[in-house]
């Protein structure tokens, strides 16, 4: 058996602006920096290997994407169906690193003493919310990428705290989607901002030749958190003990 015990410790809380929120960010980004990094090979060693096992070559398909003139079927090529469930259940299943790289980040922030295994609280604390949740935000991304893309950045922000929520406060998925939703369209302007503004750093990486997202794709996750800090108040830090 494990329990989580909570106290309180000290630590920085940004303004409810989207300024504050992002230098907040790139202060906590430095303490979980190398984590960071270690979630992102993960995910893209995982990625790899889907690959030789479906037979589908990312890179090739981009550029037949890009040879076609927008007459590209992407569904007609061999692997193709295959290579999506399988994607789309690894990336359900690596869910929890997100909230584990949070867990981190508040660590770093109240002081306490990082440890590796800290990435895989997810797995330990709220684990079936925490694909649920994942899940459902999915099938909204998705639906709101399906209109043109373009609803996704004005959605994107309404869920922008569902990870935190799930994490700090024990939540179900369906109470971290409503609260993030009640609490961003109260403050949409802001979310809007902080939420584009983190996803335009958290991709930056694709100009350092694509290998750069491994180092700047993880800042979304505490810019998540900072933004939680902002608008719920910094979380006490939740300690896990083995019994």
């Amino acid at each position: 058996m494990s329990d989580f015990n909570e106290f309180d410790q000290q630590g920085s809380v940004p303004n409810r602006e989207t300024g504050s929120i992002i230098s907040h960010a790139f202060e906590m980004y430095k303490g979980i920096f190398g984590y960071g990094v270690v979630a992102m090979i993960i995910y893209m060693l995982g990625g790899y290997l889907i690959q030789l096992v479906t037979g589908v070559n990312s890179s090739s398909m981009v550029e037949e994407m890009q040879a076609s003139g927008g007459s590209f079927n992407y569904w007609s090529m061999p692997g193709v169906p295959l290579y999506m469930t399988f994607s789309g259940l690894f990336g359900l299943l690596l869910s929890p690193l997100y909230v584990g790289l949070i867990y981190m980040v508040n660590k770093f922030n109240t002081k306490n003493q990082i440890e590796f295994s800290d990435l895989f609280i997810g797995y330990r604390q709220n684990f079936v919310n925490i694909l649920l949740y994942s899940f459902l935000s999915g099938i909204i991304f998705a639906v709101s990428a399906a209109l043109c893309f373009l609803p996704l950045f004005f959605v994107y922000p309404l869920l922008l705290l569902g990870y935190p929520i799930l994490l700090f406060e024990n939540a179900s998925a369906t109470d971290a989607i409503s609260k993030s939703f009640n609490i961003a369209k109260e403050n949409y302007g802001t979310f809007l901002l902080t939420a584009i503004v983190g996803m335009l750093i958290s991709v930056a990486g694709v100009v350092l030749c694509f290998i750069g997202v491994i180092l700047t794709a993880p800042f979304m996750m505490v810019v998540m958190y900072s933004t939680y800090c902002a608008f719920l108040g910094k979380p006490r830090q939740i300690m896990y003990n083995k019994q």
